[in-house]
Formats: structure tokens, C-alpha cells, sequence
């Protein structure tokens, strides 16, 4: 019975893995370090004057001798460990909270540090036997030859056949795609937040395959340079902003402040590190990277002909912040650990690792809603969402069934596949083996279980 009840978790567990990842044991979440703070008085009456600064600072400016009182309380924090040592978990429901916590205790001193990263702190030795495993598989399935065909095309297809791939990159599209009524630009907010669910709930298998797949011609990189709709994302339409201004729009926000933060952590660079890492780990720096798209300082490939990727901005009308403003640029263009990362995750010679396999594709209902028939499996397997965002699924729900068929990335036109199949034989006969999938892999566990329960 106890091998049965491991089997059926492992039937229903699988493919609703996510790329969030918990909290190392140990840690404290910054929402429970609060909780805790809130039934003390004293640290209670402190954290509601340093909460009551960061209120006043986002309106204006702090005179000197308010901002004398906020660093007091402050320091008095300091003999709370709990939270000063919180930490909070990526891509997680609390996460605007658990920040909101994380930087109110360190404002004003130490509110600007923007190198220590306020997520957890994964075990390296987790991410070795994990994520690079992991990240190594992918690398290892991407870099197979395709007979001349396009890497890109081939992850965009791969993500179209798996269902939480294809609805979350459908729903980005279309969120980074239409115009608000009356005017030429998009939601930006929307597109950002879209992004953001994409690459927090769908597996890196398929992710990092859109975003990191390697290219060898133009066409390939400028498909690759779309992926993520640059147009809305964060190119502006008249000029690039200056890098400082970029900046300092995002250290006013508690995500933005917190994701950069996170990628200068653990895309530092060293001479002295086989990877060109500090952290010696490009998964780990592929993962902050991510963490930065959907964010104001959102980056991407630079040219379609190269991996070199940076940010939509320049220095021109620097002044004397010349060098702080080519810092920033230099944290993409001129990182060793960062441009390792991406080529060792697109390189055609992968060094040999023992990698997990990659999830079994199953066909998206935003291109098979015609003849597929989502199981209960599915249903299981999908993310909950928040309050809010189901209210804004509902109000969309009637453009998202007019954009079903709308793809910004097509799958091969050379090929028969099965977003491309349409009504033909072939088409028809995966479909339906897609739909039984379910109801057989549910006869064989009910037969296991009759059989187990006879051996009892």
C-alpha cells in the first residue's frame, strides 16, 4: 500500500512542477519573521515606524531630521535576527509581501543595496546535484541535430505541445500584443506581469529552451530576440532612456529593487572561477536572469547574430555619472559568468551529465481545443491562481478564446505536427491517443490497486 500511495503522488505530482523553488530548510520567511515581530510590542511599534517611512519616503523626500528617526528605529531592528536574516521564496504568492518586509526593515540604511540578493540562498551543492543536472539535460536534447532546422522554432514547437507551456506563452502574447483602446502602445504592466507568471510556472525544460535556444543564422536570432515581445516588454518608441533613469525606476519598486539585486548576486563574475562565476554556477545565473524579464529592467539579445545580450538603454546625458551609468551597462555586456551561462546553455558540445528527463509533451488546448478533452489529470495538475488573477483570466476570457489560435512563434510549416496537423488522419489519431492517455494510466492504477488489495 505504501508503494502505491508513492505511485499515485507521482502520478499526480508530475508535470505541475513549477520553477519556483522553496525555501532551503532553515530559512525563515520574512512574512512569518514579521508575524512573529507583530506580538512583540516594542518590535511591533518599530517596524510600524520604519513601514510608516517607507510610506512617506514613496510620496516625498525625507527632511534630515525625519530620516534621523527612521534610521533609529532601524538600528534598534537590528537586535531582531529573525528579521534581518528573513529571506523570501521566488515566483511565490507572499513574494510582494515577504519583500515589502525584507526592504522596510533595512530602510534607510542598507534600503539601497542592490548586491544582496533577498531571496534564499539555494545550497550550491543542492544546484549541483538539481538545477545544472537539470539545465545540462536540456542543453543535451537542444544541441541534437535537427537537420539544418531552426532551434528556436523547435522550442517554440516543444512548448506548444505541452499544456501550461502553450497556455502561459498564449496568454503572454496576447497581453504583450494588444494595444490599449485609443492608442498605439500596449499594457506594459500587463505584458510584464504575463511574462513573469510564464517564466515562474513553466519548467525551465521549456523556458530556458525558448529563451537560451542556440542559433546559427539571422533569421534564427531574430526569432530568438522576439521571444519575449520586445516591442511591449521595454523597447520605447522614440529613444532608449538613460541606464541611471532605468535605474532608478527600479529601485522604487520593491520587485524590480529585488530582482536586480538577486542577479548582481549570482551573476557575479570572477577571473578566477572555471565558469567565469563567483557563485560557480550558471544555472543559478540563468535564473536570476530570467528573474529580471517582466520587470522594467528587462533584458534581451542585443543583436541576432551573437548570445551578447543587455539592456534597452544608454549613457548619452550621464554627466558625471558616466562610469556609474557603463556599470550597469557592463553588468550584461561585459559579464564573463553571464556569457558563459548562456553559451554553455546553447552549446552544440555539451559535456556529458547525467540529466533528468525532460516532461512528456501533451498537446495544448489553445491549439487542439477542437479535439482534445482535458482529463481530470489536468485539472490536478494545474496552477492555482490568486483571487485577482482569476478576475482578470475572466475579463479576458472572451480575447483569449479569439486569440487561440495566434502564435508569435509558428511551429514548423515543413513538418507535420500536431498544432499544424489540422483535420487530416494523422491529426486526428494522435489526438485521440492524447485523450485516452488519462483514462488508460487511471484503469492501470485501479488494476494495481485491486491486485494490492488482494495481496492483502
Amino acid at each position: 500500500m505504501i508503494s502505491l500511495g508513492i505511485l499515485l503522488n507521482l502520478v499526480f505530482i508530475r508535470g505541475s512542477l513549477s520553477s519556483v523553488i522553496p525555501l532551503y530548510p532553515g530559512t525563515l520567511d520574512c512574512v512569518e519573521a514579521v508575524e512573529e515581530c507583530m506580538s512583540e510590542p516594542e518590535c511591533e511599534k518599530l517596524y510600524r515606524q520604519l513601514d510608516y517611512c517607507v510610506d512617506e519616503e514613496a510620496v516625498a523626500t525625507l527632511t534630515l531630521d525625519a530620516r534621523q528617526v527612521c534610521s533609529d528605529a532601524q538600528n534598534a531592528l537590528l537586535h531582531y535576527h529573525s528579521l534581518q536574516e528573513c529571506k523570501c521564496q521566488r515566483g511565490s504568492r507572499r513574494e510582494p509581501t515577504c519583500l515589502r518586509v525584507y526592504w522596510t526593515v533595512r530602510f534607510p540604511q542598507g534600503y539601497d543595496d542592490i548586491e544582496t540578493s533577498p531571496y534564499e540562498d539555494i545550497e550550491l551543492e543542492l544546484v549541483r546535484n538539481s538545477e545544472t543536472s537539470k539545465l545540462a539535460s536540456i542543453v543535451a536534447v537542444s544541441s541534437l541535430p535537427l537537420d539544418g532546422q531552426n532551434r528556436c522554432l523547435k522550442a517554440a514547437q516543444d512548448c506548444g505541445l505541452f499544456e501550461k507551456c502553450g497556455a502561459l506563452r498564449s496568454e503572454y502574447v496576447l497581453a504583450c500584443t494588444k494595444r490599449v483602446a485609443g492608442s498605439e502602445r500596449c499594457n506594459r504592466q500587463k505584458c510584464h506581469r504575463a511574462l513573469r507568471r510564464f517564466l515562474e510556472r513553466v519548467p525551465e525544460e521549456y523556458s530556458f529552451s525558448l529563451l537560451f535556444c542556440s542559433c546559427n543564422d539571422p533569421l534564427c536570432g531574430e526569432r530568438r530576440r522576439k521571444t519575449i515581445v520586445p516591442s511591449c516588454s521595454y523597447e520605447e518608441r522614440d529613444t532608449q532612456p538613460n541606464c541611471l533613469h532605468l535605474e532608478t525606476f527600479c529601485l522604487r519598486d520593491d520587485l524590480c529593487r529585488s530582482r536586480r539585486a538577486d542577479f548582481q548576486q549570482n551573476c557575479q563574475p570572477s577571473p578566477h572561477s572555471p565558469s567565469g562565476c563567483l557563485r560557480e554556477s550558471g544555472a543559478v545565473c540563468l535564473k536570476a536572469y530570467a528573474g529580471l524579464i517582466g520587470t522594467i529592467m528587462t533584458p534581451n539579445y542585443v543583436s541576432n547574430s551573437s548570445t551578447e545580450v543587455s539592456q534597452w538603454c544608454n549613457c548619452e546625458g550621464s554627466g558625471n555619472k558616466w562610469q556609474e551609468c557603463l556599470r550597469i551597462l557592463h553588468m550584461f555586456t561585459s559579464n564573463a559568468c553571464l556569457r558563459n551561462a548562456i553559451d554553455n546553455m546553447g552549446s552544440s558540445n555539451p559535456r556529458p551529465v547525467e540529466g533528468t528527463p525532460l516532461p512528456p509533451p501533451r498537446p495544448s488546448p489553445h491549439f487542439q481545443h477542437d479535439e482534445l478533452h482535458v482529463s481530470l489529470l489536468s485539472d490536478l495538475n494545474s496552477v492555482e491562481e490568486s483571487e485577482e488573477e482569476k478576475q482578470e483570466e475572466e475579463e479576458e476570457e472572451e480575447e483569449m478564446e479569439a486569440a487561440e489560435e495566434f502564435n508569435v512563434i509558428p511551429p514548423f510549416l515543413d513538418k507535420a505536427t500536431v498544432t499544424n496537423l489540422g483535420g487530416t488522419e494523422t491529426g486526428r489519431v494522435q489526438s485521440r491517443a492524447c485523450s485516452t492517455a488519462g483514462p488508460m494510466l487511471m484503469l492501470m492504477l485501479l488494476l494495481l490497486l485491486l491486485t494490492t488489495l488482494s495481496w492483502g
